[in-house]
C-alpha cells in the first residue's frame, strides 16, 4: 500500500466523520434520540481514530537510533491497534450502555425530522469516504477478495478505514430503522434496540481490527510473492547454489528484514563468496524494494543434514494469516 493512498482514505474518513458528528449532537439535542447520541459518540470515536493513524504515520518516518536499529515502522502498527481499542470502548461499550438505558427507560422522539435528516446526511458522508478508501485499497488489492485483503494487509491504515467506514454505514442504517421504527410505533424502545445493535456491531469490528493488528505486531513473514521473488534472487547457480533456509519479518508495513543462509560452493574463495552476497543482496533489492535490512549466511550445503532435519532445505513461505 502506498502511504499517499492511505492518507488519502484517511483524511476522506476524517473530514466525513467531524462534519457527521457535529450533525448527529444537534439531532440529538433536538430530538432526545439515543441512537443519534450513540451515533454521534461514534462518529466523534472515529474522527479521533484517524487522528490516531496520522500520528502513527507520522511517527513511523522517524529515523533508526542506537536504541531503536530498525526503525519505528511499527508505530502504524501501535496506533492502528490503540483505534481497535478506543472502538471497543468509546465506541462499542458507551452504545450498548446507552441502548440498555433507552429501552429500560423510553421516550418518545422528539422533532422526528432531525435525527432522520441527519441520518440521510451521514449515509450520503459516509458512502464518500467508504467510496475512497475502496478505490484507494482497489490499487494494491490485486485479486485478492476483501477479506483475503484485511487479513493479509501489511499496512493497517486502508483496512483499518475500510472496516470503520463499513461499520459506520451499517450503524447508520440500523439507527435509520431504530428511530424510524419508533416514529411510526411511538414507542422509545425501537431507538434503544438499534442503539444496542450499533454497540454490539463495533464490538465486533473492534475485535476483529484488534486481532489482525495484533498479529502485525507479533510482527508477519512477507507475502507469498515477496517470498518467491526473494528466492529467485538469492540463488545465482553460480557461487549461490541454493538457499538453505530463510526468514523475513516485517519491521513495518513498507520495511522487511530478509535472513538466510545459503549455499556456496566448498572451493570458493572468502572474496568470491564475499561479491556473491553483495551481488544477492543488490538483485534482493531490485525485486523487492521494501527489503530494507538483509542479513545472508554462507554455508556449505550438507544433503545427510538436510535430510536429518538439522540443516534442513525447506524455506520460508508464504504469510502466516493474521
Amino acid at each position: 500500500m502506498s502511504a499517499s493512498g492511505g492518507t488519502k482514505a484517511i483524511v476522506a474518513a476524517l473530514v466525513a466523520n467531524l462534519a457527521i458528528a457535529v450533525a448527529k449532537f444537534v439531532a440529538f439535542l433536538f430530538s432526545g434520540s439515543s441512537s443519534m447520541l450513540a451515533e454521534s459518540v461514534h462518529s466523534l470515536a472515529d474522527s479521533g481514530n484517524q487522528g490516531l493513524l496520522l500520528l502513527g504515520g507520522k511517527k513511523a518516518k522517524r529515523e533508526a537510533t542506537p536504541q531503536h536499529p530498525f526503525g519505528y515502522g511499527r508505530e502504524r502498527y501501535i496506533y492502528a491497534f490503540l483505534v481497535s481499542i478506543v472502538l471497543f470502548s468509546v465506541g462499542g461499550m458507551f452504545a450498548i450502555y446507552e441502548g440498555y438505558e433507552k429501552i429500560k427507560h423510553p421516550h418518545e422522539i422528539e422533532a422526528w425530522y432531525w435525527p432522520v435528516g441527519v441520518l440521510v446526511f451521514a449515509i450520503i458522508a459516509e458512502t464518500f469516504s467508504f467510496r475512497t478508501a475502496i478505490v484507494e485499497s482497489n490499487q494494491t488489492r490485486g485479486n485478492l477478495s476483501w477479506k483475503e485483503f484485511v487479513r493479509r494487509a501489511k499496512a493497517p491504515e486502508l483496512p483499518v478505514v475500510l472496516l470503520e467506514d463499513l461499520g459506520a454505514l451499517v450503524g447508520l442504517i440500523l439507527a435509520l430503522i431504530g428511530v424510524s421504527l419508533a416514529i411510526v410505533t411511538g414507542d422509545g424502545v425501537w431507538d434503544g434496540i438499534g442503539t444496542l445493535c450499533i454497540g454490539i456491531l463495533l464490538i465486533i469490528i473492534a475485535i476483529i481490527l484488534a486481532a489482525e493488528t495484533k498479529s502485525l505486531l507479533l510482527g508477519e513473514a512477507a507475502g507469498t510473492e515477496e517470498v518467491d521473488k526473494i528466492k529467485a534472487a538469492l540463488v545465482d547457480d553460480t557461487t549461490v547454489t541454493r538457499i538453505i533456509h530463510m526468514r523475513t519479518l516485517h519491521l513495518g508495513p513498507e520495511e522487511l528484514l530478509v535472513a538466510a543462509k545459503i549455499a556456496v560452493q566448498h572451493h570458493n574463495t572468502a572474496t568470491e563468496i564475499a561479491q556473491a552476497i553483495n551481488a544477492a543482496e543488490d538483485r534482493i533489492r531490485a525485486a523487492v524494494p521494501i527489503a530494507r535490512v538483509i542479513y545472508l549466511e554462507p554455508d556449505i550445503y550438507n544433503e545427510a543434514a538436510a535430510e536429518a532435519g538439522t540443516n534442513p532445505a525447506g524455506t520460508q513461505g508464504g504469510p502466516s494469516a493474521h
